[in-house]
């Protein structure tokens, strides 16, 4: 029977509607990923908000499939037994056979079914499934790669979900498998080779070898079409997950990745050119504070400033209300992150702020999670210290005031050499006297267990930021997670975020960048790249993309110097706006929401399950071919009101010219 498939994309503010129909009549897709209900990295964040979206879409018919791992099936699946009589008998048949295959609900927003299959009960058949690898593809996986066994396990067993289930329907099935990242791929490889009847869609969010090089300090983006792929590979010792890649890749119906700068990447290094871009968006319903976002600012910098207070006792030298905080967040990779030109930039600025004599102190958070043992104990006093201080004021305060209450009430005035006893002062002095340090404030909140290797670190040391009096620049490295339950800095992550003034993120290998998206989508300005997919996003779809508080380095036609002093030069800027200029631009950066919605997103994803459905079966289904790698859309126009930045905003890289239809939205609004 047809499915009743609502519409996923609603009409933004002049964003033409969508109303491509597609008779998906007993269909059924299967979404693999060894990320669902699996939290490893990015993956994780795009199926988990994805999840609501495909399930409106295709109704009952919708089903996620991922590894099953105990610890989060407790907290994060409810188990039940398959509502699809085929899919039952499916099940029952692989459970019969030896496996562990569980059906359940995962308990997010749409509530998804999915399929949970159980890797480790069936590693008896590890070596009969890696000879028949070799057999069928000539790819080798060593016995030591624990992972590549892991993803050897989970193919061979996806693979048999989909053919039994196709062997189970009475009636030719039409089965869409869509596949995320190499560690799923193999699945979809040998659908292909078995010729079982599934269209298979096959995303790369990142490519592995563009990660390695990129990591490796090369010059990636300008060699692209000079590297030996077979022999980098093999040099960095992943040759046999590069070839389950670039095997899936090239066996797709299909081929799909995230952003135009990875199509690039891919179609030099998978050797298949993308046939759709596929952008990863958010719910943004779940960020949504309407015009409360503001509020939410104020309040998460508050607690933000109260840290600051005991990170900095002794030395809090610096008008907390004239403190601006900037941040960056994600994966510890040095460089790929961009923590290394952010850095030098923070020394630059730290030289321009002196010299120019701002009364502006910066305070930049590294967000990066790297080996610790323990919490500072220096930064731990540093909170007792402070709770101390607010406790002894709160003391005096009470003392103060019943002494107030007392004098009023037998009506005199109060006085004022009298409300303050010894006491009071002894307890204030003590209080000051326990404020004074002998060492600067902390760099690093935990004890590191390489600090002398750490990169972060030993780049702080070259630079000179140490946090002294004189710097107007002051670094902050937290290397763990945020937690609201942190003794030390007890936010979360989110909360973290929309207490910060700006989000820095210079990646050099970024092929999406869910950490800016997250920014914009709470109302915080951010700085990107043209070499991370969201940046380059924001580049095609906004006509002005700085006036929005979206600020995009050019790190792909400048040089590093080049790139370090244009990220200067924005931090710079964004110092000198006043807290009125930095109020208009956070209501212009959360205007662009709609934009990052799956809403809208999920428009390019639904393209691509169709164009894999067509391909399958062209006798039943049809799709007529578009543009293979646009992704493009409504450009929003510049805004109409006077930039909020000292400079002119300008484009970091060469840039198209807005069509007409921005054109005519833009002259509207004068009207």
């Amino acid at each position: 029977m047809p499915l009743a498939r609502s519409l996923s994309v609603t009409s933004l503010s002049g964003l033409e509607d969508w109303d491509e129909e597609f008779d998906l009549e007993d269909a059924v897709l299967f979404e693999v990923a060894w990320e669902v209900a699996n939290k490893v990295g990015g993956i994780y964040t795009v199926i988990q908000t994805k999840a609501r979206l495909t399930a409106e879409e295709w109704g009952e018919n919708y089903f996620l499939v991922g590894p099953y791992v105990e610890s989060n099936v407790r907290t994060q699946v409810e188990l039940i037994e398959p509502t699809n009589p085929i899919l039952k008998r499916t099940i029952d048949k692989m459970n019969a056979s030896g496996c562990k295959v569980y059906f359940g609900r995962w308990l997010i927003e749409g509530s998804p079914y999915v399929v949970l299959i159980d890797v480790a009960f069936t590693a008896w058949s590890l070596d009969r499934w890696k000879s028949e690898l070799w057999e069928n593809f000539s790819i080798g996986v060593p016995w030591f790669d624990r992972e590549a066994n892991d993803a050897v396990l989970f193919g061979f067993l996806t693979a048999w979900l989909l053919g039994e289930y196709a062997a189970q329907c009475e009636e030719p099935p039409h089965i869409l498998a869509h596949f995320h990242e190499w560690l799923a791929g193999l699945g979809l490889m040998l659908c292909r080779r078995r010729q079982l009847p599934v269209a298979t869609i096959f995303t790369t969010h990142a490519t592995l070898l563009g990660r390695y090089l990129c990591a490796g300090k090369v010059d990636f983006y300008n060699n692209l079409a000079e590297f030996n792929v077979d022999k980098e590979a093999g040099d960095r010792q992943i040759y046999h997950r590069y070839c389950l890649e670039r095997s899936a890749a090239r066996c797709a119906h299909v081929f799909t990745t995230v952003s135009q700068i990875t199509a690039i990447e891919a179609e030099y290094l998978l050797k298949r050119k993308p046939d759709i871009i596929t952008p990863n968006g958010l719910n943004v319903k779940k960020f949504s504070a309407m015009h409360e976002f503001q509020n939410l600012h104020a309040k998460s910098k508050n607690r933000i400033q109260e840290f600051i207070r005991g990170h900095f006792y002794g030395h809090l030298d610096f008008n907390l209300d004239k403190c601006v905080f900037l941040f960056i967040a994600g994966r510890y990779e040095f460089s790929n992150k961009g923590a290394d030109i952010f850095l030098e930039a923070l020394a630059r600025l730290n030289y321009l702020l002196r010299v120019n004599h701002s009364d502006v102190t910066v305070v930049a958070f590294f967000i990066m999670p790297a080996r610790t043992n323990n919490f500072n104990v220096e930064t731990l006093k540093g909170q007792a210290v402070r709770k101390q201080l607010w406790d002894t004021a709160q003391t005096v305060k009470e003392r103060f005031g019943k002494k107030l209450y007392e004098s009023l009430l037998v009506g005199q005035l109060p006085d004022v050499s009298k409300m303050l006893d010894k006491e009071d002062f002894t307890m204030m002095k003590r209080a000051i006297f326990s404020t004074q340090r002998q060492c600067q404030p902390p760099i690093c909140t935990h004890n590191m267990l390489e600090d002398s290797s750490d990169p972060i670190l030993n780049c702080i040391r070259r630079i000179g930021l140490f946090n002294c009096s004189a710097d107007r620049v002051k670094v902050i490295f937290h290397p763990e997670f945020l937690s609201s339950t942190s003794p030390l800095l007890p936010m979360d992550y989110e909360e973290f975020v929309r207490g910060c003034h700006l989000g820095v993120f210079p990646s050099y290998y970024e092929p999406w960048g869910y950490t800016p998206a997250e920014c914009t989508v709470m109302g915080i300005p951010s700085i990107s790249t043209n070499l991370s997919g969201f940046g380059c996003f924001m580049e095609e779809h906004i006509a002005d993309p700085s006036a929005y508080g979206i600020y995009i380095l050019d790190r792909r036609f400048r040089g590093v110097d080049e790139s370090c002093n244009q990220l200067t030069s924005f931090l710079f800027q964004f110092c000198k706006q006043s807290r009125r200029q930095r109020i208009i631009q956070r209501n212009r950066t959360e205007r662009l929401s709609d934009l990052l919605d799956w809403r809208y997103l999920g428009r390019y994803y639904i393209s691509a399950r169709h164009m894999a459905l067509a391909k399958a079966f062209p006798d039943t289904y049809m799709y007529e071919a578009q543009d293979p790698t646009s992704s493009s859309g409504f450009r929003y126009p510049r805004p109409a009101s006077v930039p909020p930045s000292p400079s002119l905003s300008r484009h970091s890289s060469p840039h198209h010219k807005p069509h007409a239809h921005c054109v005519f939205v833009y002259l509207l609004a004068f009207w």
